[in-house]
C-alpha cells in the first residue's frame, strides 16, 4: 500500500485555508476600514487626523488588492511540469529507465521518476500530493491548493511580502484601539460585535505577522543563494552550490530583469521568451564548478 496516497487528502484541506483566508480578509476589513479608520475619516474635523485616516485606507486598499491579486495568481498558475514528450525529445534510454542519470547538453544531468515515468529535468521534483513532478519544486503550500515551483514561485514571494505589509499594517493601525479595548469593554462603550471583531482581527494579524516574518527571511535567503526549499536539504553542506551566480543575478532568476514587473505578479514578455529558468527546464550554472 503506497501511504503517499494519502497526501492527496492536504488537497481538501487547502480549500478550507482558501476560505480561512478570505475570512481573516474580511475580518481585517471590518475593524481597518469599516469600523475604525472610515468614521475618522467622515467625522473628524481635524484636518491632519482625516489625513492619516485617508492615507492608511488608500494604504490599506492598496496593500489588499496587491495581496490577493499575488494570492490567486499563484494559486490558478501551473507551477510548471515535465513536459510529455520530454524524454524522447531528449532522447532518455534505458539506463533513465533504471534510475540513474545521464547527461544531455545544456539541461545538464537527467534524473528518472520511477511514480510519474518520465524523465526528470535538472531541479524537478516528484510531490507526493500533486501526483506528479513539479519543475523547480520548492514545495507544496496548502495554502495555496498548489505547488511552488518555477513558474509560480515570484507570485508566491510577492503573497508573503504583501501579505507582511498588510497583517504589519493592520496590527500598527489597531494598537490604539486594541489598547482601549479593556476601558471600553468595562464602560460597555462599545458594542459587543464591534469589541469581538477588533480584538479578533488584532490577534490574528499580529499571529500572522509573526509566523511570515519568518517566511519572509526564511525564502530571502534561500532567494540570494538561488536555492529551493528542497535543495536547502539536498546540498549536504556544499561550499559553493552550482545554481548561485550572485545576488544580483539569483534575484533575477526568480523575478526578470524588467524592474517595471519586480513587485508585480506578471512577467515580460522578453524575461518570458529570454529567460529559460523562468520556463523551468533549463538553468544556467556557475563557470568555476563542473556540471
Amino acid at each position: 500500500m503506497n501511504l503517499f496516497r494519502f497526501c492527496s487528502g492536504l488537497k481538501v484541506l487547502g480549500y478550507f485555508m482558501i476560505l480561512l483566508v478570505v475570512a481573516v480578509v474580511g475580518v481585517s476589513y471590518y475593524a481597518v476600514v469599516v469600523s475604525t479608520w472610515w468614521p475618522v475619516l467622515i467625522r473628524s474635523d481635524h484636518g491632519a487626523l482625516s489625513a492619516l485616516a485617508a492615507l492608511i485606507i488608500f494604504v490599506f486598499h492598496f496593500l489588499l488588492i496587491m495581496l490577493l491579486w499575488s494570492y490567486f495568481t499563484t494559486v490558478f498558475t501551473d507551477p510548471g511540469s515535465v513536459p510529455e514528450y520530454f524524454r524522447r525529445e531528449m532522447g532518455g534510454g534505458d539506463s533513465l529507465e533504471a534510475g540513474t542519470s545521464t547527461d544531455q547538453g545544456a539541461f545538464g544531468s537527467l534524473g528518472y521518476c520511477t511514480k510519474c515515468r518520465n524523465v526528470k529535468p535538472p531541479r524537478c521534483h516528484h510531490c507526493s500530493v500533486c501526483q506528479r513532478c513539479v519543475l523547480k519544486m520548492d514545495h507544496h503550500c496548502v495554502w495555496i491548493v498548489n505547488c511552488v515551483g518555477a513558474r509560480n514561485y515570484k507570485f508566491f514571494l510577492l503573497f508573503l511580502f504583501y501579505t507582511f505589509l498588510e497583517t504589519m499594517l493592520d496590527v500598527i493601525v489597531l494598537l490604539p484601539s486594541f489598547i482601549e479595548f479593556f476601558s471600553q469593554a468595562i464602560k460597555h462603550s462599545s458594542s459587543p460585535g464591534k469589541l469581538a471583531s477588533l480584538v479578533l482581527a488584532f490577534v490574528l494579524n499580529l499571529a500572522f505577522v509573526l509566523s511570515l516574518l519568518c517566511f519572509v527571511v526564511m525564502h530571502l535567503s534561500l532567494l540570494s543563494s538561488n536555492t529551493t526549499s528542497v535543495e536547502m536539504h539536498e546540498k549536504n553542506g556544499e561550499v559553493r552550490w552550482k545554481y548561485d551566480l550572485g545576488k544580483k543575478k539569483n534575484f533575477e532568476e526568480v523575478f526578470g530583469k524588467k524592474k517595471a514587473f519586480w513587485l508585480l505578479p506578471l512577467y515580460s514578455k522578453d524575461d518570458l521568451d529570454n529567460m529559460t529558468s523562468l520556463q523551468g527546464l533549463e538553468f544556467p550554472t556557475r563557470s568555476d564548478i563542473d556540471p
